[in-house]
């Protein structure tokens, strides 16, 4: 088990006069039981109850009033209701009912007890007439291990400090650069990350791959809505891991012959297990830069990892001079889009990427953030200024003038000329970096 940086984010919902109960989201195998788990080391009692053990489950679905239903959890477990700092654990809370709506009476009458709730397969109940009690809980989202808790786990605490410094000394770009070579490579699932940490085989990590999206296939019948969905959910999760970072047709999606209508209701049940996001673009080049639900969507995958075992490139990753060659440069694109979104645990965050509104323009841009109410534009990229047409396109149409482009290369900060004649800021941030993209956005205003 290694720490995760979300441990810190508990700490601080821990720390509110105002805490509620946290309900905890994130796809299968991201590792939030073990977050929690380490985080329960801060508490004087640590009580753990797994809703898929019918024991467990009976013990909130017995017509208790809340104040007996205290008494059987402290019972069950063998704690005492005020023997200090007590943390309960509902794990796989999406098997009772019951034991969602009553997460709003740990707020209104126990609210000593701090308690957050899980489940591998939540998201998908979330609109199925069980509600979680609004404005009783709230929410935090776990995403794959970033590239600076890769360093952590690894034991590489110094680069894990020389990172975060405001310059990066230049002795250690190439060893930075190297690390993340191999997190590109192997990806974020902490299972993968554990085994990789043991022996440094990405050939042992294989069957690791191989198992988790089989145990994705395998869970399907669990959370499609009805027979007919299973199919079109296990063609998606088939298909899915080697069409990601394109933009895709929903009708007849990996080379089906499935229907438009057929395809995006099972898109919209896949959404929910996290595994999968369809990323709308937009096309507007200031706030709020809303998606548009007309133009084809990018599929974006939980994990580089699995798309790298789905496609068979690790050799590819681990032996090109420059890995946003490879692939057609999705593997990087795909990496910054994952980065992107582990920067914040809020279920807000959502990627975003820029089109020109001509349908015959092939003009796009990888992401856009919103940052000072601006929408700043990121190309992952390792060609030359004069080649980023599409960030030269949206630079000549942006209110501002600061675009970043991610790449292989070092840091640094240059003044640069749209084809158009336009001067703008162009901040070149290592892959390495992209966690802390809005600290070097700051500094350019």
């Amino acid at each position: 088990m290694f720490a995760r940086e979300i441990i810190e984010s508990f700490r601080k919902w821990a720390a509110k006069d105002t805490r509620k109960p946290l309900v905890l989201r994130g796809a299968r195998q991201v590792g939030k039981t073990t977050s929690v788990n380490i985080f329960a080391k801060d508490f004087d009692q640590y009580i753990y109850l797994n809703l898929e053990r019918k024991n467990e489950r009976a013990l909130f679905e017995n017509d208790y009033s809340f104040n007996d239903l205290l008494m059987a959890l402290f019972l069950h477990t063998k704690k005492i209701r005020h023997g200090g700092k007590t943390l309960i654990f509902i794990d796989e809370i999406q098997n009772s009912s019951r034991a969602i709506s009553l997460l709003r009476y740990f707020y209104e009458e126990a609210n000593d007890l701090y308690v957050i709730a899980a489940g591998s397969l939540l998201e998908t109940i979330l609109d199925r007439k069980i509600s979680f009690p609004v404005g009783r809980v709230e929410y935090m989202v776990l995403h794959p291990v970033s590239f600076k808790e890769f360093l952590c786990a690894t034991s590489e605490s110094e680069l894990d400090k020389i990172i975060e410094k405001d310059t990066i000394p230049e002795y250690a770009h190439d060893e930075l650069t190297r690390l993340f070579r191999k997190y590109l490579t192997i990806g974020g699932m902490p299972q993968v990350v554990e085994e990789y940490i043991k022996n440094e085989d990405i050939s042992a990590l294989l069957p690791i791959y191989e198992s988790l999206i089989l145990s994705y296939i395998d869970d399907v019948e669990k959370y499609a809505p009805s027979s007919s969905q299973i199919q079109y959910i296990r063609h998606i999760i088939s298909a899915a891991f080697v069409e990601s970072g394109n933009r895709i047709k929903i009708e007849n999606f990996g080379n089906s012959t499935y229907r438009y209508r057929e395809m995006k209701e099972a898109f919209t049940t896949i959404e929910k297990t996290m595994l999968f996001k369809l990323v709308y673009p937009s096309t507007e080049c200031a706030v709020p830069a809303l998606p548009n639900l007309k133009r084809k969507p990018r599929l974006h995958t939980l994990d580089t990892g699995l798309i790298n075992f789905s496609a068979g490139i690790f050799t590819d990753m681990l032996t090109a001079v420059n890995v946003t060659d490879v692939y057609r440069g999705k593997i990087t694109e795909h990496i910054v889009g994952q980065e992107l979104l582990a920067r914040s645990n809020s279920p807000m965050e959502k990627l975003k990427f820029w089109i020109k509104n001509k349908k015959q323009s092939q003009a796009e841009i990888d992401y856009i953030i919103s940052y000072r109410g601006l929408i700043i534009p990121i190309e992952v990229k390792s060609g030359s200024i004069g080649k980023l047409r599409s960030l030269h396109q949206f630079m000549d149409m942006a209110p501002h003038q600061i675009a970043v482009r991610v790449w292989q290369g070092k840091f640094s900060i240059e003044k640069a000329k749209t084809i158009a004649g336009k001067e703008f800021i162009l901040i070149n941030l290592p892959f390495y970096m992209v966690h802390r993209i809005e600290k070097e956005i700051d500094k350019c205003f």
